[in-house]
């Protein structure tokens, strides 16, 4: 896409490159921003120059990743014995509908901050309980947990020129077991309804509905819900919505179904 309304670009190397001027965006993969026009802009800024590291320790068996690392990075992380939940890394950025060439080029935080229902990322950082790291333009910083940061279907709380640096993952979610289902009405459409569950070492079952939902459900139980209890809480969630790619109803039966297969998952043995 030509961005006949883009006449100047620079490189972001330090906190104060990011001061904005009237008119500029920043990008780091910039997948989204090129694919279309972007008439309000006239400026980038591109964040891809400031350095961060893709991964850091943090701790606890924490990890760190920066707002401008590539969604293929997170499938080469390197195992540790104690991160039991690393397969939902894989899992989460397969259900990104991308090229080999997005894949390698979109990052984290771009699709983070892009926010659409179907955001893989969101779904991997919410159903961590991962915290947004964000930069404010006064020079403060603020966090927010991701799945309260998206607020529907491309929008978000970050405030003008709030830049994402990072997604802070704790390690009792690194540590948990988790499990993952996604389903599409076209083998390789754009996911319809995500269920991403995790249970941590004290038996808490977390589950997270995404793409199915205009903003991430995130449902929380001390122990193994039963059927029932899981099924009220799943469909009574208030934005499941229709779009070309399926219906609000479809979105709601199916997200109760694949979030049983879930829980069974993690049941492990617990009767329900």
């Amino acid at each position: 896409m030509d961005l006949n309304t883009i006449d100047r670009y620079r490189y972001a190397r330090t906190r104060e490159d990011l001061r904005l001027g009237p008119g500029e965006r920043v990008v780091a993969g910039g997948t989204w921003f090129f694919s279309e026009p972007q008439v309000d802009a006239d400026g980038i800024v591109d964040l891809t120059t400031m350095g961060w590291p893709a991964f850091e320790d943090l701790p606890d068996d924490g990890l760190r990743i920066g707002a401008t690392c590539p969604i293929v990075e997170i499938t080469r992380l390197p195992a540790r014995s104690a991160w039991r939940a690393q397969p939902l890394f894989s899992e989460c950025a397969n259900a990104l509908l991308a090229s080999f060439k997005i894949w390698n080029v979109a990052t984290v935080g771009g699709n983070i901050c892009r926010s659409f229902a179907a955001a893989s990322m969101v779904s991997l950082a919410a159903g961590l309980d991962a915290t947004a790291v964000i930069w404010c333009p006064d020079g403060s910083e603020r966090r927010t947990p991701v799945a309260e940061l998206i607020t529907g279907n491309g929008t978000n709380s970050l405030g003008d020129a709030e830049i994402l640096r990072a997604i802070d993952i704790p390690g009792t979610s690194m540590q948990s077991v988790t499990a993952f289902r996604k389903i599409a009405l076209a083998e390789l459409g754009r996911s319809g309804a995500v269920v991403t569950g995790r249970r941590d070492e004290d038996g808490t079952l977390i589950l997270v509905v995404t793409a199915a939902t205009l903003r991430p459900h995130v449902m929380r139980f001390d122990a193994i819900p039963t059927i029932d209890e899981l099924h009220d809480r799943v469909v009574a969630a208030d934005d499941f919505y229709t779009d070309p790619l399926g219906s609000a109803d479809w979105r709601r039966a199916t997200s109760a179904v694949l979030a049983e297969e879930i829980r069974a998952e993690l049941a492990g043995g617990v009767t329900a």
